[in-house]
């Protein structure tokens, strides 16, 4: 699995870069995740803390996998704000799945802030082992007799 989307972080940047952050709004840098391999199935955690759970969407089309996240502002105006460090506004990851994927069987929680993805193997990706067959009889081979004449 691939992280997919390249520009993303490009244009993040762009944006800090070129936005005044002096009381403006601020927006996600990166949603923070891990992704490991356990058994027949790969598990992806990401840090959401504070976020809606009903704005939380997981989706597949054509071989990608998109989570996307939102967490609202404050919209209190009279806030006198002696530290505004929490990002707001959507967050959003796009991952590249492999041919080897159950796709119909990706499950998804959200549970505590942390979005816990269930990716399955598909079952033809899957280890297995081949069996070899036999024939009943066996077959001796002796070595080949060149006539010279």
């Amino acid at each position: 699995m691939l992280r997919f989307d390249p520009f993303g972080d490009l244009d993040a940047v762009t944006r800090g870069l070129l936005a005044n952050q002096t009381g403006s709004n601020r927006t996600p840098r990166f949603m923070p995740m891990d992704l490991c391999k356990i058994d027949d199935h790969y598990v992806l955690t990401a840090d959401l803390p504070g976020i809606d759970p009903g704005s939380v969407d997981v989706n597949v089309d054509n071989g990608t996998l998109t989570v996307s996240a939102h967490r609202t502002a404050r919209s209190e105006e009279s806030v006198q704000w002696l530290a505004n460090e929490r990002f707001f506004g959507t967050y959003r990851r796009q991952l590249s799945l492999g041919d080897g994927i159950d796709t119909s069987a990706i499950s998804a929680t959200y549970e505590n802030g942390v979005l816990t993805v269930t990716i399955p193997v598909a079952e033809r990706a899957k280890p297995r082992k081949i069996d070899v067959s036999h024939s009943g009889a066996q077959k001796s081979i002796q070595p080949s007799t060149v006539d010279s004449s």
